[in-house]
């Protein structure tokens, strides 16, 4: 498959999972936290608004960095499962440092939506606020081997990126899967970020397929092969400043279990 290529059809079946957040983010899909585990709820805690288009993330003034540790960072989250060991071990979903991480809230094993090969199909319209990101990521829940830790990262968007065209950043990350090699590259879109586009990442069978309405970006001879939880984010990265609330929208969500 050539980068540019028109993106595979989606499956011609019902999605397996589907929100257009009419009445804010299904409780039967989505975890309104960010790697609560790691943390505390009232950082981990999403802040969010329904508008007529979709579900607003919002990073709001008073509102906590997400671990005192990796501060400054708040963030906003959904995210389609939880897993992680008993307070105070090393066990959970994304291990993003390795230095002193241990589980600081024990949360339940909850696998909303968690396959091992499928198709995500996500429409967002990012934000220019400064310090900002939009993020959309499949990362291994790590629930049954530490080292089922691979990330597929449909796009990263920084806020500084996005004008009359928009870099991104998208591909696969390793993490602590040995499996795995880190392929990540920055694309051109040829639109404003801010308004509403669609992602679209189909993977399994040894291959990641990414795309952006409807073309290829990246084709990967590689894809995780083992259970993946959905997360969709806005971070901020830089100190407070600046108007609040920052917000970014997730207008639909559709996804399909298998190839």
């Amino acid at each position: 498959m050539n980068p540019s290529a028109e993106l595979p059809p989606a499956p011609n079946r019902a999605p397996d999972v589907e929100d257009d957040f009419a009445t804010g983010p299904n409780p039967g899909l989505w975890v309104p936290h960010y790697l609560p585990h790691w943390t505390t709820p009232d950082r981990s805690a999403a802040r969010y608004r329904e508008t007529a288009s979709g579900l607003e993330l919002l990073v709001e003034a008073d509102q906590p960095d997400w671990r005192p540790e990796d501060a400054p960072l708040r963030v906003s989250n959904l995210q389609t499962g939880t897993y992680s060991g008993p307070a105070g071990s090393r066990r959970g979903t994304h291990r993003h440092r390795t230095d002193g991480l241990v589980v600081r809230t024990a949360t339940p094993s909850r696998l909303l939506w968690a396959p091992s090969a499928g198709r995500i199909e996500l429409t967002v319209s990012a934000t220019r606020d400064p310090g900002c990101m939009l993020a959309a990521w499949l990362v291994g829940t790590e629930q049954d081997d530490a080292t089922a830790a691979g990330e597929i990262c449909v796009f990263e968007i920084d806020a500084a990126a996005i004008s009359a065209t928009t870099t991104a950043r998208t591909g696969i990350k390793a993490h602590h899967d040995p499996e795995l090699a880190t392929d990540m590259s920055e694309v051109r879109l040829p639109f404003d970020a801010t308004t509403p586009h669609t992602w679209t990442a189909v993977w399994g069978q040894g291959e990641t397929v990414i795309g952006c309405q409807g073309r290829v970006l990246r084709h990967i001879r590689q894809s995780p092969d083992y259970p993946l939880f959905l997360m969709v984010d806005l971070f901020e990265t830089g100190p407070p400043g600046g108007h609040y609330p920052k917000a970014a929208v997730v207008h639909r969500v559709r996804g399909w279990t298998g190839r």
